[in-house]
């Protein structure tokens, strides 16, 4: 009885199951790939060992609700049970785990964030009560340290809020690749021109210009951060090296290099995590945010490209880039 309607439910791409007296009389290729290519014909007891869906599908009215345990571990199903005119149960199940992944993950973001603001602003709150104090405010060199607090504080959740902005934005157009010309070679002189009071900055490269398919802005922003990044952790007597190598296979790949102290291999792979940080205290008193590198990963997969950080306990840390060259 239940072959008859195979035409139909194997056309949906989600696993349905036609159940008749407690035994799977039908099952589409999704719930076969869910469950296994055996369950036709099998107890559903034996092809689905969930006690809570058990006992919605084999219930006289049927129903729906939330069901998780079935396939992947941590996975979350909306199960629906439908009781036909003949007898037959017809159960669906949607695959609920990417969107409570998703909402995790937003949940998480907003709690992050909000604790990095918190911050600093109780920082400034503090101090300024303190002014408000005859005493404190009163006293010139207590005064112009407290405001120097201030300003510090106030430039951290400006960054804050900028990073979060520009996160955002990259967001917003990730699915659109950019199409503008950007020589990476004059981009790269041009961020490490920028920055040269800070620390040196060497700029090698095997050709005179290597020019990628990109958004201008946003490949600035990535060498910007990166070499902000070297600077901050590499030794301060010691250059930041930025080499750009194009490859015969068309490919441009860029690295970033610093003589720090490296970071250790259990950090490595959250690095590009909003918010995580491998020196919380460095990194905080640097005034970073913690998004910099999430950021990095954003644009260069945007631009179609690869993004990794390699790093030697002692000897530095390298950023890698690779992106592929226009026309290529």
């Amino acid at each position: 009885m239940a072959h008859r309607h195979s035409s139909l439910l194997e056309g949906i791409n989600v696993p349905v199951l036609l159940i008749e007296d407690g035994t799977i009389g039908y099952a589409n290729a999704a719930a076969h790939n869910l469950l296994g290519a055996h369950i036709d014909g099998q107890d559903l007891r034996i092809a689905i060992r969930q006690p809570d869906a058990l006992d919605l599908i084999l219930r006289s009215h049927g129903g729906e609700a939330v069901i998780g345990g079935i396939g992947a571990q941590g996975s979350q199903w909306k199960l629906s049970c439908r009781v036909l005119a003949d007898g037959l149960r017809l159960v669906t199940l949607e695959d609920l785990s990417v969107r409570v992944s998703v909402a995790r993950a937003h949940a998480d973001f907003v709690a992050n964030a909000s604790h990095e603001l918190r911050t600093p602003l109780a920082a400034i709150l503090g101090y300024v009560e303190t002014l408000e104090d005859s005493k404190a405010g009163g006293d010139e060199a207590t005064r112009l340290r407290f405001l120097g607090i201030i300003r510090h504080e106030a430039q951290r959740m400006q960054a804050l809020v900028e990073d979060l902005m520009s996160l955002s934005r990259i967001e917003a157009i990730k699915h659109d690749a950019p199409t503008d010309p950007v020589d990476m070679v004059a981009l790269a002189r041009e961020c490490a021109g920028e920055v040269k009071r800070r620390g040196e900055v060497v700029v090698e490269a095997n050709v005179a210009e290597a020019v990628v398919s990109g958004d201008r802005g946003q490949l600035a922003q990535v060498l910007r951060n990166l070499v902000d990044n070297a600077l901050k952790y590499g030794k301060p007597d010691a250059a930041v090296t930025v080499t750009l190598e194009a490859t015969p296979t068309g490919r441009l790949a860029l690295t970033v290099r610093d003589q720090g102290e490296g970071i250790d291999p259990e950090h490595l792979p959250r690095l590009t995590e909003r918010f995580y940080r491998a020196d919380t205290s460095h990194s905080r008193a640097s005034g970073g945010t913690g998004l910099g590198l999430s950021i990095v990963k954003h644009v260069v997969e945007r631009h179609r490209g690869r993004f990794d950080i390699s790093s030697r306990k002692g000897v530095g840390t390298t950023a890698s880039i690779i992106l592929p060259l226009a026309g290529r």
